[in-house]
């Protein structure tokens, strides 16, 4: 590819996306595509802006232009890692202030969105009540839609999910009377599984992640077992669709073992 067709727009770029687009069997489309946004205050601080909060508001658009690459490509379900736990303890006040108000906004924009189905997973006991509002407001209103399922981890942990999960596992079997050696001999992995906050969804396919950073950062640890991973260099407002489209490509000539 020359200089020209590298660009985020432009008639070589479109035409690159397009043959792109073209060379993918949507048999090797993966399923679940977990997105890990980073990069947002960079991208704001390398543009001289003062506030981080115009690089998440920049993060948050592309993630609507994201999900929509996406859906149009026949990806079911997307999860994105919007606001860790640990962001919530973590982060400067103002900045953390800010980047409520983006996420809220994102919630109730996708909730508008196509047919999308939009799902919180996360401690809502953890956020603030305006943003919780939100989340399940949005969640309310797109639950009976059959288009793309859109998981937003917002006061999430994957650490924390287990923990609640096994918690979910034995107050349910303590209410049916059962016995703790009764738990420990029945207990499995799937068991496990379906009590996660992504319970009865497929696990993601392939974890993508902006940025450059090549780290987990606490998300989706249990369903991420087996997953493919694809780190992009690019900051999270400066994703462009031809970035997303190799990541599908090198999905799709990997040879998935499972653990094999």
């Amino acid at each position: 590819m020359n200089a020209a067709s590298e660009q985020g727009s432009g008639p070589l770029y479109r035409l690159y996306s397009r043959r792109l687009r073209r060379r993918l069997d949507p048999a090797t489309v993966p399923h679940h595509v977990a997105m890990m946004i980073d990069g947002n205050r960079r991208w704001a601080r390398q543009l001289g802006f003062a506030s981080p909060a115009h690089g998440h508001r920049a993060g948050a658009a592309k993630m609507r232009e994201f999900l929509g690459w996406c859906d149009d490509l026949g990806i079911r379900v997307v999860s994105l890692y919007l606001l860790s736990a640990d962001n919530l303890r973590k982060r400067d006040s103002a900045e953390l202030t800010d980047l409520i108000e983006i996420i809220g906004e994102l919630a109730d924009a996708l909730s508008h969105a196509r047919s999308w189905r939009v799902k919180h997973v996360g401690r809502t006991e953890i956020l603030p009540d305006e943003l919780a509002r939100l989340l399940a407001d949005a969640e309310a209103r797109t639950a009976g839609n059959t288009g793309l399922h859109v998981n937003l981890a917002v006061g999430y942990g994957g650490r924390n999910e287990i923990v609640d999960a096994v918690r979910s596992i034995i107050a349910q079997h303590d209410a049916s009377g059962g016995t703790m050696e009764d738990l420990a001999s029945q207990l499995t992995p799937e068991m496990i599984g379906e009590h996660l906050y992504t319970g009865g969804q497929p696990d993601p396919d392939l974890v993508i992640r902006t940025s450059g950073e090549q780290r987990l950062s606490d998300f989706l640890l249990w369903q991420s077992a087996h997953s493919e991973f694809y780190f992009v260099e690019a900051l999270g407002p400066d994703l462009r669709e031809v970035d997303f489209l190799r990541a599908i490509r090198d999905y799709a000539d990997r040879d998935r073992r499972f653990g094999k």
